[in-house]
Order: C-alpha cells, then sequence, then structure tokens
C-alpha cells in the first residue's frame, strides 16, 4: 500500500527536530539532492519576501571547558533533571528547547554562552 503525502506529512509532524533532520540527511544521501539548495532557490523564484521568524529552537552545539556550569544553565532553563540535563550536554550538538519567543531564545542563548557553552538558534 503506497502512502499518500498527507500521512507523510503527518508522520513528519509527529517527529521531534533531531529526527526530521536525520529524515532529510537520509533523503539527501538516497536521492542525492541537497535540501538547502531548495530552500535558497524557492523564495528567490517566488518573489515573495520571507516572514519574519517568531519561534527559535535553542541547539546547543558544543559544551565547552566548563561542562559543570553548562549543565546547571540546561536543567535552569528546561527543568530538566540531572541526568537528563547531562545527557542533553553530553549529546551535543543537541536541541535544549524547541519555539522559544525571540527573547526568551536570546535570553537562554547568552545564559548558556556565559556558562562557556556554543549555541545557535535556529
Amino acid at each position: 500500500m503506497a502512502l499518500t503525502k498527507e500521512d507523510i506529512i503527518n508522520a513528519v509532524a509527529d517527529m521531534s527536530v533531531m529526527e526530521v533532520a536525520e529524515l532529510v540527511e537520509a533523503m539527501e544521501e538516497k536521492f542525492g539532492v541537497s535540501a538547502a539548495a531548495a530552500v535558497v532557490a524557492g523564495p528567490a523564484a517566488g518573489g515573495e519576501v520571507a516572514e519574519e521568524q517568531t519561534e527559535f529552537d535553542l541547539v546547543l552545539t558544543a559544551a565547552g571547558d566548563k561542562k559543570v556550569n553548562v549543565i546547571k544553565v540546561v536543567r535552569e532553563i528546561t527543568g530538566l533533571g540531572l541526568k537528563e540535563a547531562k545527557g542533553a550536554v553530553d549529546g551535543a550538538p543537541a536541541t535544549i528547547k524547541e519555539a522559544l519567543s525571540k527573547d526568551d531564545a536570546e535570553a537562554a542563548k547568552t545564559k548558556l554562552e556565559e556558562a562557556g557553552a556554543s549555541v545557535e538558534l535556529k
């Protein structure tokens, strides 16, 4: 039985950000394409102005030298327990928190960078 486009969209909607990123990488390898090229070409071809991003994902790219301080800040930001926060920091790059407002994302990024971590907003 073939999957419909709607089935695929619903399945992707239920995935975490990390799962979607892995799926994109697998599709790029399978079909020999790059999703980045399609994204760049899309707005230029349509002639539409991109809307300003209102939600951001906080991604820890590296823990840095002061890992204990970074774990403390991750716990503060997320409310995770010690074990879960340590796992997130050890598993860097990892998405720490999703769908943050611009102000909240910037504040969290600043706290993590002050603790010695490398962070990206996506």
